[in-house]
């Protein structure tokens, strides 16, 4: 009896799914290419309703699925392309432009400043939205409140408007669960001194 109660709880953990890869998370330190087309706020209404497309690009099955991108390729018709980390809800990510710089070259470290020099002047500029520049390198903070990461990417190519050829690679990439969170966020919420209690 024991042989058999043994027996059927090893096939019964060996049928749970496999959690991890059933998220589809990023392999690390690898370059990949992807085109992102077109810009998402340069769509006719119909192109609206198929949601982000091939505008956006979700580093894992995890952010596909929750419709969650972690960079939009971003623009109105005959404006400045952008591109962004935060699309929505409490997301925080932040992106930066550190210049031309080789994407072979970008390391966790270096996102933060890619000369290794204190400097304020040197350290990345993190802002919400950057404007999309040939050529140049960017890192993405991602701060979601159910992912965390950081990864890095290179324009290759740019037609305004239409696309843009990126070459891209991970450096952190976790999906986190939360325990608890503070209650009240809202992007306009203004700050007060509490009232004295009596």
């Amino acid at each position: 009896m024991k042989l058999l109660l043994m027996f059927l709880s090893a096939l019964f953990v060996a049928s749970l799914p496999d959690q991890v890869s059933d998220l589809g998370l990023p392999e690390l330190h690898t370059i990949k290419k992807v085109t992102l087309s077109p810009a998402y706020s340069c769509r006719s209404n119909e192109e609206f309703r198929t949601g982000y497309a091939k505008t956006a690009l979700f580093l894992s099955k995890y952010s596909e699925g929750h419709n969650g991108p972690d960079l939009l390729f971003n623009g109105a018709c005959g404006s400045v392309d952008y591109f962004q980390g935060s699309t929505g809800g409490d997301d925080m990510s932040l992106i930066a432009d550190i210049g031309t710089v080789p994407l072979e070259e970008v390391t966790a470290h270096k996102a933060f400043n890619f000369q290794s020099v204190h400097s304020f002047d040197l350290y990345s500029k993190f802002a919400e939205s950057v404007k999309v520049v040939p050529n140049h390198t960017y890192v993405v903070l991602i701060n979601k409140s159910d992912v965390r990461g950081l990864f890095a990417f290179s324009v290759d190519s740019f037609v305004p408007d239409q696309k843009v050829e990126l070459r891209y690679a991970v450096k952190e990439y976790q999906v986190l669960t939360v325990r608890a969170g503070s209650e009240g966020f809202a992007w306009e919420a203004k700050n007060s001194v509490p009232r004295e209690k009596k």
